[in-house]
């Protein structure tokens, strides 16, 4: 058998019963590495249980919705996983203020808000204070604009 048919042969072979000819890495993910991190990176079940941002770690992420989310700990990812619609922030985790003025912003997790059950984060202090004093009007302007918003770009 020639070389080059040798090469071909081990290389088919190796392929086939999930061997390669190259050493190649394992590396293990949770999560698509193409869906956006939502949050920053924050736990979102740490605003409800801990009152506060909490940053989560690579090794509890679940996707939802598109989105990758990250928890501090298995027990919040199992808690978001159980209820994921209790838990997951508004928006796809997007700025909600934005959102009911019609566009898509990434925000600043640490700016953030819990009402009506539901959290909400923002790019800004004014904008969570203007949402807070009309939570309900502005959530439902925000739902409204989400629906033709949700697979665009963020600015």
């Amino acid at each position: 058998m020639s070389t080059r048919r040798a090469f071909l042969w081990s290389a088919a072979t190796a392929a086939a019963f999930g061997g390669t000819t190259a050493a190649i890495p394992a590396v293990a993910q949770t999560a698509p590495a193409t869906e956006r991190l939502g949050l920053k990176g924050y736990d979102p079940v740490a605003y409800f249980t801990l009152a506060a941002p909490t940053p989560g770690i690579a090794e509890f992420e679940v996707v939802y919705d598109g989105v990758r989310y990250r928890f501090a700990n298995a027990r919040h990812r199992d808690m978001f996983k159980a209820n994921p619609e209790k838990y997951a922030p508004q928006f796809g985790g997007l700025c909600a203020m934005t959102m009911a003025n019609g566009s898509r912003r990434e925000p600043d997790p640490t700016i953030w808000l819990i009402a009506n059950g539901n959290l909400y984060v923002f790019s800004g202090t004014a904008g969570q204070e203007r949402f807070r004093l009309e939570a309900q009007v502005q959530a439902l302007r925000a739902a409204a604009n989400w629906k033709t918003l949700k697979d665009m770009p963020s600015q």
